[in-house]
């Protein structure tokens, strides 16, 4: 059974022997975290889950490290004398891994690249060594899977533990947002306090479900590296009543520490958080396909045709005339869990009319593009789609011309093209869209390049 969970940071240096003083400048977190130890220490758990960002990440598996032992230092910190050593619970390890097949989790102990704890591992356990030393633990890390598909980790978890009737605490180790000054690890950017002031919130209140609405875009611009373990954590806590208790927050250096503990109360079948979360998924994806314009509404009879059919679909008759009558370069992206799933487009027209381009363009971006698998049938009803339609590009002889929420732009060296929509989520300043077109051309950015903009008409 899950006993209690907590949220901590990682800080190397809250370990006074690294901080050499510093850990003073936050003395509430480590307040925070004597408190949290002590009281897993009353709670004598047989196995501690620790969920760290700093393990091993693979992008589309979640890795639990195997055996029965490792060890670590902050050696990298200039510290190797300050050491830890665990034993895992490889009978939990394994029952895991038997409930993510159940849940077709991608998750379990492959991929092994290094034994060497790590100090989102770390930092919690010396903590917690002060106190309270008889147990047992299990580590792992992040994956560049989705929210949904972390929580329902957690939950395999949670049936691991009740299956064996283990005594479980978990501790999801990761930090806020890394943008919260200048000075700190990477520059200031207002989504880092944005970031942090709501996820505090979130967990003060244990209102787990907003965990799902942290977009990757935001998580990324603010510069976290907790938010899938908490995600996880959560999961973990599906269907039980918690207790939440807020400790700390500071954010000194520039990087968020927070802790928060969840002590389990008993069982909560309203705190079904995975299954409100696809239902109020399932009523907004409903409530777009009912908005769907004619050109969307193509894209997706396209890929629908394709897949149940085994068929392109021909152009339909009746179409709005600007459909059949015009021709022009047409983009068609996919979404599905707020992620993008595929996007194939043309900057010039290949095809007679825009219909065409766009039946092309939709078979294309659902099953021609390399960086994503061919989307399955089971997965209609999660696409969300757009179709952009681009105006005919026109050069600019300087970036004061270009504005990314109103114009796409297409870099240019020779035979070397990149193009980059406008009003795209997270790219909000000229150099950012610029930077991303000659990235994607393979253009350096101090060669001579031409620009040119265009507009589209973007439907959804």
């Amino acid at each position: 059974m899950i006993l209690s969970s907590y949220i901590v940071p990682h800080p190397p240096l809250i370990i006074p022997e690294i901080g050499g003083g510093e850990e003073k400048k936050i003395q509430r977190t480590a307040d925070a975290y004597e408190k949290v130890a002590k009281e897993i220490a009353e709670l004598k758990p047989e196995t501690i889950v620790v969920l760290t960002p700093h393990s091993i990440m693979y992008q589309d598996y979640i890795h639990i490290s195997p055996g029965t032992e490792a060890y670590g230092d902050f050696r990298d910190y200039g510290f190797e004398n300050v050491e830890c050593s665990t034993n895992y619970d490889a009978e939990l390890v394994s029952i895991i891994e038997e409930e993510a097949v159940k849940m077709n989790v991608s998750a379990g102990t492959l991929g092994e690249q290094t034994r060497k704890l790590d100090q989102g591992f770390m930092v919690p356990l010396h903590f917690i060594n002060k106190y309270y030393s008889d147990y047992k633990t299990v580590r792992v890390g992040i994956s560049g899977l989705t929210p949904k598909e972390h929580y329902a980790f957690g939950m395999c978890v949670k049936a691991a533990a009740e299956k064996l009737g283990r005594r479980v605490v978990i501790v999801a180790s990761g930090d806020l947002s890394h943008r919260l000054k200048d000075s700190g690890p990477y520059t200031f950017a207002p989504e880092g306090p944005e970031f942090d002031a709501r996820v505090t919130m979130d967990m003060a209140k244990a209102d787990f479900r907003d965990f799902f609405d942290f977009d990757d875009e935001f998580c990324d611009a603010a510069g976290e590296c907790g938010m899938r373990g908490f995600v996880m954590m959560a999961g973990a806590l599906d269907r039980t009543a918690v207790e939440p208790e807020f400790l700390s927050y500071e954010g000194p250096f520039g990087v968020g520490y927070s802790i928060c503990s969840f002590r389990c109360m008993g069982e909560d079948n309203s705190r079904n958080v995975l299954d409100i979360y696809l239902d109020d998924t399932r009523k907004e994806l409903d409530e777009k396909r009912a908005r769907e314009d004619e050109y969307v509404k193509l894209a997706r009879k396209t890929i629908t045709a394709f897949l149940k059919e085994h068929r392109k679909l021909p152009r339909p008759d009746n179409l709005p005339s600007e459909m059949v009558e015009g021709a022009a370069g047409v983009f068609v992206s996919l979404k599905k869990d707020k992620r993008l799933r595929g996007c194939i487009g043309t900057i010039k027209p290949d095809q007679e009319c825009i219909a065409d381009e766009i039946i092309n363009n939709a078979l294309a971006a659902a099953f021609g593009d390399t960086r994503f698998d061919a989307v399955k049938e089971h997965e209609l009803d999660e696409l969300e789609i757009s179709v952009d339609v681009l105006g005919t590009p026109e050069k600019v002889e300087s970036v004061d011309q270009l504005d990314p929420k109103k114009y796409g732009v297409i870099v240019g060296m020779g035979c070397a093209e990149g193009l980059l929509l406008p009003d795209l989520k997270g790219i909000d300043t000229v150099e950012q869209q610029v930077a991303i077109a000659l990235q994607k051309a393979g253009i350096p950015k101090t060669s001579g390049f031409e620009i040119k903009r265009f507009e589209v008409v973007r439907h959804i």
